[in-house]
C-alpha cells in the first residue's frame, strides 16, 4: 500500500500564531471559509443553559439533533448520521459502503483520495477545465459513469463536491438528478458533498428530490453555522444505507456542546436569513475589489470564497508565505490537482478584514519587495 500523504488544511491559527508568538485572535484567517457573522446568538445561550451536561457523556445516538434535522429536511430521522465534522463521514463511507475504487472531479477536496487511502482504496480522476472556469464537466462525468470504468478500471462510485471547493463552483439539481440516474442503472454509489450549500440553497439536492437508495448527501455544521470548534457535520441517505455508515464511527463522537449547538443553530431562521443576504452583497463587492487587483482572474464561486489566480511571475506559495509574516492566511491551492502554482482560495470575511486583505495583498502583486 502506498503511503498516504497527510492532508493539509485552512484555518491553521495556531500554528502561526506560535510562530509569530502571537495571541491566535490577532490572526486574519481567510483560509478557512467560515460565515463571518459567526454563530447564532441562540447557539450561545443553548450553550450557557446546557452547560450541566458537561458531567455526562453526549448521547451517542445524537438523537434531539437527528429529530431537528429530520425535521428541518422533512425526512425520517433514520436516514440521518451525525459526526464528528462531515471529515469524519467522508472517512467512514470507503469502508462502510466497500468502495474500492472512486471518481473524483479535480481540482476538489484532498480528503476524499485521504479516505481512500487509508481505506486502502484508489481513486481515479477527471479534471474540470480552467478554460471553463472549473465548471463541474457534467456530460463526461456521465459517460464515465455510463460505462462504469475509468482510466481502464471498474469504478464503485463518485464523490462530487458541490459547490466545489476550492473553485467554487456548482450543479443544477437537475444535473444532479441525471447523474444518480445514471449511477442508480450501473449500480455504482454517489456521494454529494454540500458541506457549503447552504449558500447556494436552490443548487443542493437535499429536501428538492427524494434520495434514491445509492445516494449519499453530506452536510457540514462548520461553514454556514460557523461551528467549526464543535465539529458538527451530517450525512442523509437510505434508512439501510445509514445504519452500514453509523457502524463504522465511534460512540460518543458528536460532543454534547456540539449537538446543543447544532439544535440551535437549525432554530434561528433570522441568523440564516441575514448570513445568506450578507454573503450576497459582500461576495460581489469583494469580487469586484478582488477582480480590480492587477493581473488577477477571479473565478465565478456560488460559494462564500473565490479560487483566484494571482498575476504571471507571481507563485501562490511566494504571496501565501509573504501574507503569512504579516498574520494574514490565505489558502495556497498550488498542490491541489488540476489547479496551477497561481492559485489561491480567499474566503469571504467581514467587509472591514476583507478591505484589509485588498490593501496587504495590493503591494505584493505589484513588485516583489523584500522577503
Amino acid at each position: 500500500m502506498a503511503r498516504v500523504k497527510k492532508s493539509t488544511h485552512g484555518g491553521n491559527i495556531y500554528r502561526l500564531a506560535r510562530e509569530l508568538d502571537r495571541d491566535p485572535d490577532d490572526i486574519l484567517d481567510f483560509s478557512a471559509s467560515i460565515n463571518p457573522l459567526g454563530p447564532s446568538p441562540h447557539v450561545w445561550k443553548a450553550i450557557v443553559s446546557s452547560r450541566h451536561l458537561l458531567g455526562h457523556y453526549p448521547d451517542p445516538d445524537c438523537w434531539d439533533l437527528r429529530r431537528a434535522l429530520a425535521a428541518f429536511w422533512r425526512i425520517d430521522p433514520v436516514q440521518i448520521v451525525v459526526g464528528n465534522g462531515s471529515t469524519e463521514l467522508i472517512d467512514a463511507l470507503p469502508r462502510a459502503l466497500k468502495i474500492q475504487r472512486l471518481l473524483v472531479v479535480q481540482p476538489t477536496f484532498s480528503e476524499y483520495a485521504a479516505a481512500m487511502g487509508r481505506a486502502e482504496g484508489s481513486t481515479t480522476t477527471l479534471y474540470a477545465h480552467r478554460r471553463n472556469h472549473y465548471a463541474i464537466p457534467i456530460d463526461r462525468i456521465k459517460q464515465v459513469l455510463e460505462t462504469g470504468r475509468s482510466d481502464g478500471r471498474s469504478i464503485d462510485g463518485m464523490v462530487l463536491c458541490n459547490p466545489n471547493s476550492p473553485t467554487g463552483q456548482a450543479c443544477t439539481v437537475e444535473d444532479l438528478v441525471q447523474l444518480a440516474k445514471v449511477a442508480h442503472r450501473r449500480g455504482l454509489w454517489l456521494i454529494i458533498d454540500e458541506s457549503f450549500a447552504d449558500y447556494c440553497p436552490d443548487r443542493s439536492i437535499l429536501g428538492q428530490v427524494e434520495l434514491q437508495a445509492h445516494v449519499i448527501v453530506l452536510r457540514s455544521m462548520t461553514k454556514f453555522y460557523a461551528l467549526p470548534g464543535l465539529r458538527v457535520g451530517y450525512a442523509v441517505s437510505a434508512s439501510a444505507t445509514a445504519g452500514r455508515l453509523q457502524r463504522q464511527l465511534p460512540p460518543w463522537s458528536v460532543s454534547a456542546m456540539g449537538q446543543v449547538a447544532a439544535v440551535a443553530a437549525l432554530d434561528d431562521e433570522v441568523h440564516t436569513r441575514r448570513s445568506l443576504q450578507f454573503m450576497t452583497e459582500e461576495r460581489e463587492r469583494f469580487r469586484m475589489k478582488l477582480a480590480a487587483l492587477p493581473g488577477c482572474t477571479v473565478m465565478p464561486t456560488y460559494a462564500n470564497y473565490y479560487l483566484v489566480e494571482l498575476p504571471r511571475g507571481r507563485t501562490a506559495r511566494d504571496i501565501t508565505g509573504r501574507l503569512r509574516r504579516r498574520g494574514v492566511l490565505i489558502r495556497d491551492c498550488s498542490s491541489v490537482p488540476g489547479a496551477n502554482s497561481r492559485s489561491v482560495r480567499l474566503a469571504v470575511r467581514t467587509r472591514i478584514e476583507n478591505d484589509r486583505l485588498i490593501r496587504e495583498i495590493s503591494p505584493l502583486l505589484l513588485n516583489r519587495g523584500p522577503r
